[in-house]
């Protein structure tokens, strides 16, 4: 069974910089992609960012250079390195792989900006 598991969220001030962690489990190569997306209360997820394979990606437009995602396949792991953060960057973050039988989601990881 897949399973994504996030790491790295906490508080930031404005400005700050994050960098999220999502460790897979299993073969990163068989999923046809991954990403992030956020979520606010009471609001649907948002898109953020995401990546087809090493050196494909795209982002949301409000990401406006300031995220990038990347990968480690050494550790089965991938990224969200996350810089000029502002207050409205303030969601959960949840990683995602799109795998052969459907998507797969992490449990999330909290993102606070504030001073």
């Amino acid at each position: 069974q897949v399973q994504l598991v996030e790491s790295g969220g906490g508080l930031v001030q404005p400005g700050g910089s994050l960098k999220l962690s999502c460790t897979v489990s299993g073969n990163m190569f068989s999923f046809l992609g991954m990403g992030w997306y956020r979520q606010t209360p009471g609001n649907e997820r948002e898109w953020v960012a995401m990546m087809t394979h090493p050196g494909s990606t795209n982002y949301a437009d409000f990401v406006n250079g300031r995220f990038t995602i990347s990968r480690d396949n050494a550790k089965n792991t991938m990224y969200l390195q996350m810089h000029s953060l502002k207050p409205e960057d303030t969601a959960v973050y949840y990683c995602y792989a799109n795998g052969i039988t459907g998507r797969h989601w992490g449990q999330g990881t909290q993102v606070t900006v504030s001073s």
